[in-house]
């Protein structure tokens, strides 16, 4: 691997293709990124209808109503792709995938309690984080924001 590439390159090529403003932070690969005051941890989550991939971000700590996301999606089922599958849908590895730079044009979603916060997601590398405006991610890559909060 070339020391002179930015491990995030990818991430941050196509944020910058979108007009997305993004700060890498380190991180130690293996472990949640250390709390940052105002920012919420998000998980990007790959999920798989019958005929396409969606990447639904939510904070890493909440839990989602499934029910909630089938009904936006207009689907009675959703399922987990093994990591193997992630990885061909994304191009990342579970643990760092984003939807910056992710292999694919899958939609976005985007859980509303996301609405006007500061977030850190993925950047494709286990040594880095993203931190962006979750207002602007969703602007940048057209996302759906949908009430996700489990009932």
């Amino acid at each position: 691997m070339s020391t002179d590439v930015e491990p995030y390159a990818a991430a941050a090529a196509d944020a910058a293709s979108r007009g997305l403003a993004v700060s890498f932070v380190a991180r130690t690969p293996g472990q949640r990124p250390a709390p940052v005051e105002g920012v919420e941890l998000v998980k990007t989550i790959v999920v798989q209808t019958k005929d396409r991939f969606v990447l639904v971000l939510t904070p890493v700590d909440a839990q989602f109503s499934w029910a909630k996301l089938r009904a936006h999606l207009g689907v009675n089922k959703l399922s987990l792709p093994d990591a193997d599958g992630a990885f061909a849908a994304t191009g990342y590895v579970r643990g760092t995938i984003t939807p910056l730079g992710a292999a694919g044009s899958w939609p976005v979603v985007v859980d509303a309690r996301l609405a006007g916060r500061r977030i850190a997601i993925g950047s494709g590398s286990a040594e880095f984080g993203a931190l962006v405006s979750a207002d602007e991610l969703v602007r940048a890559y057209s996302a759906a924001v949908v009430d996700l909060a489990a009932e």
